[in-house]
């Protein structure tokens, strides 16, 4: 295929995974693993989590709507313990990979986040926070789903990002760690590539773009 951009996700592919972070969480407190992410996969087009990335309710409501839905699955679990836990670390090489890919192609980035302090581009003034603005500051466009009012997976949010890069999905690199969102990408016809690892991933950005990468 020929590329003309690659668009990323930011966590859990520039940054490493919330997921992570909620697995620590659960040990540390005694929920079974990945109940969180069972909260948010509830009900995905509608749950708090999704109400909340959409900007259609503030932190406040968000506290009091995951922990009814937790509460529901057996575990009464405040939002607003889960919100600190959003913000991964950046990965030096994918970092680099896009360094390396803005040389070659347009770059785009889709995330999915909050406007509450924590997320990607909402991480407020620590060291974390100034090296996401960074590499937000790399892209040639970025929509965040708590500004636009849509979020992944909506084919929507991909084809906005098209319109902005001016590019036609089909010459167009998608990197997400999630298959629900890499699904909708694939459909516009975007090579999509499902992030399990940093090795894996580049690994199969290379074989998309024909770039190497260390």
């Amino acid at each position: 295929m020929a590329v003309a951009a690659v668009i990323w996700d930011f966590g859990g592919v520039i940054t490493s995974s919330p997921f992570e972070a909620f697995n620590r969480y659960e040990a540390e407190i005694g929920l079974p693993r990945d109940f969180i992410r069972g909260i948010n996969a509830t009900n995905p087009l509608d749950n708090a989590w999704a109400l909340f990335e959409r900007n259609e309710i503030d932190a406040a409501t968000f506290d009091v709507k995951f922990l009814e839905e937790a509460t529901a699955l057996g575990h009464a679990v405040r939002g607003a313990d889960i919100l600190p836990r959003l913000s991964g670390d950046v990965r030096p090489r994918m970092v680099a990979a896009l360094e390396q890919c803005k040389q070659h192609f347009k770059v785009g980035c889709i995330t999915n986040n909050v406007q509450t302090g924590h997320g990607a581009g909402m991480a407020g003034t620590s060291d974390k926070a100034r090296q996401v603005a960074e590499v937000m500051a790399l892209f040639d466009a970025v929509i965040e789903s708590s500004k636009a009012g849509v979020r992944k997976p909506d084919p929507r949010i991909y084809q906005m990002m098209c319109e902005q890069l001016s590019v036609d999905p089909a010459d167009c690199v998608y990197l997400d760690d999630l298959g629900i969102n890499c699904k909708p990408a694939a459909q516009l016809g975007m090579r999509a590539i499902k992030v399990g690892g940093v090795d894996q991933a580049l690994a199969e950005l290379s074989a998309a773009t024909d770039l190497i990468f260390e």
